[in-house]
């Protein structure tokens, strides 16, 4: 079988993971910690990075350091991962939900004026696929109603908006290094992007279950006590060290994904439509996560998963609309139509992409995926 994913791997993760058990230091925000927070500030030009446990903990910890209440209002797409919603719900908002464009699957930031109210605190964009919403429109609506922008930028490191990193574009950012993710923590692992320097010292807090310890380990007070609320939010020293390890490969990674994303593209636009095949708008550069085509209908999809499978390929579908889910009908509300939400993700399917694939699996894929359209 020739997997969806495998988790990257660059050689030097065990080296360093050694060298972080001889520290001594590994309940987190140790050397490489430090080293990883310190990459991504001078790589992507933000104010403040801190490592988390996941992007599950990073939209939390938002949620809380943005104040998010009972009964206020969050806008996002229904099409991402739980965990966009979770992080909000989980403080008594109410998640809203506008549709998608068809051609990138990210929110449709034209929809997004009409969901405000007097309730509404958040707009949350989901840069799905790595690929980047059109955020200029989304900060000026933010900013004509005095909202936070809290951007999911899990599927975008090194992706950029008009130059700019992903995550680094609102107020705050969150990034995911799952082992499905261009970059991996081993497993797990995550980071917060402070862009409001205001909000760095009460960040710091709530990620240090609600302490000053962080004022405390750099000698601002002598000694730390309870601040505020706050949670769990540091990920342990082994995982900072295996992210550390891919963090130096950043570059090499990147090339090697778009290089084959370059050429599922290059082969197959030959014979898809341009609507079935990714969009890349002007002026965004992607970090090609993920490959997907779009077929007919949900059963055309179904079949095309089965004949995949049957030549050895995993071709797995992605997400299900929040908005159709019994939680997201408890704690979420769709305004406006459904146009393209629930119609364009039953067509979706993701090829496999991962670093490290070979040119023999590669050619495979494309030469499957042209069979089952003639």
């Amino acid at each position: 079988m020739i997997p969806f994913n495998i988790p990257p791997k660059v050689g030097t993760e065990l080296t360093y993971i050694e060298q972080a058990i001889a520290s001594d230091k590994l309940c987190g925000d140790g050397y490489f910690s430090k080293k990883c927070e310190k990459w991504f500030e001078d790589s992507f030009s933000t104010t403040k990075v801190l490592l988390t446990p996941s992007c599950t903990a990073s939209l939390e910890l938002a949620a809380i350091l943005i104040n998010i209440h009972p009964g206020d209002e969050v806008i996002m797409p229904s099409y991402t991962f739980v965990s966009t919603a979770n992080a909000f719900v989980l403080r008594g908002a109410k998640v809203i939900f506008v549709d998608v464009r068809p051609d990138t699957m990210n929110i449709n930031e034209s929809l997004i004026e009409a969901a405000v109210t007097d309730r509404t605190r958040a707009i949350v964009p989901v840069h799905y696929a790595g690929i980047a919403c059109e955020m200029d429109s989304i900060l000026a609506i933010a900013e004509k109603h005095s909202l936070w922008v809290i951007e999911d930028a899990a599927q975008g490191v090194m992706s950029t908006y008009k130059g700019k990193a992903l995550g680094t574009i609102g107020h705050i950012g969150c990034y995911s290094f799952h082992e499905t993710k261009n970059y991996s923590a081993g497993g797990e692992g995550g980071a917060i992007l402070i862009n409001d320097s205001k909000l760095i010292e009460r960040a710091e807090i709530i990620r240090e279950k609600g302490t000053n310890r962080s004022q405390f380990i750099h000698g601002i007070v002598d000694k730390y006590t309870w601040q505020d609320i706050g949670s769990s939010f540091l990920p342990s020293e082994l995982q900072a060290a295996y992210l550390y390890a891919q963090l130096e490969a950043a570059k090499i990674i990147n090339d090697f994904r778009l290089s084959i994303w370059n050429r599922y593209y290059s082969e197959l636009s030959h014979k898809l439509h341009p609507e079935q095949l990714p969009h890349i708008p002007e002026l965004i550069e992607h970090n090609a996560h993920m490959f997907y085509i779009k077929l007919r209908s949900n059963n055309s999809r179904k079949k095309f998963i089965d004949y995949m499978r049957v030549h050895g390929i995993t071709t797995p579908f992605h997400y299900i609309p929040l908005h159709t889910s019994p939680a997201g009908k408890q704690f979420g509300e769709f305004i406006g139509i459904d146009n393209f939400t629930s119609s364009e993700s039953s067509k979706l399917v993701r090829l496999p992409l991962y670093y490290g694939m070979n040119n023999k699996d590669v050619d495979k894929v494309i030469k499957i995926v042209l069979g089952f359209f003639a």
